[in-house]
């Protein structure tokens, strides 16, 4: 599959895939100057990127990544990003630094990775009555721990 990425900004690099076994291509910050998030606070980090998706049937997806989140504490203030088929314009990640200690992004650190996925298009309808599950409506810790 192809994704046609458009750099916004000359400075921004394409997503990139770290091995050939790497589910997510890594997203960079495309910055001027360096952000420091301070503890609790949440800023939004351009990439300067826009994508392409090829139809409906497919998604972007942005997830933290691990080594910056279990290091440093600093995650995605949305903890999943959701890039619709028909979205084109800049991708932007949320970052919140639920650590201690302020935490500063520099222009071309990677800072969350993307991976696309299927998607299934439903349809919904109103209906006045859903079949009968052995749960039920049982809803959070209704089956144990």
């Amino acid at each position: 599959m192809n994704i046609k990425t458009k750099k916004l900004n000359e400075n921004a690099k394409l997503p990139y895939r770290a091995t050939e076994g790497s589910a997510g291509a890594d997203l960079f910050a495309c910055i001027g100057e360096d952000i420091t998030i301070a503890p609790g606070e949440r800023i939004l980090i351009p990439t300067g990127i826009a994508i392409e998706l090829p139809d409906s049937g497919c998604g972007a997806f942005v997830f933290p990544r691990s080594s910056v989140s279990s290091k440093y504490g600093v995650s995605l203030a949305n903890c999943v990003g959701v890039i619709d088929s028909d979205y084109r314009g800049e991708i932007k990640v949320p970052l919140i630094n639920h650590s201690d200690e302020p935490y500063t992004v520099r222009n071309g650190d990677r800072i969350a990775q993307m991976v696309i996925l299927p998607v299934i298009v439903p349809e919904y309808t109103e209906n006045e009555q859903l079949g009968d599950t052995e749960r039920g409506g049982g809803g959070f810790g209704s089956t144990g721990k």
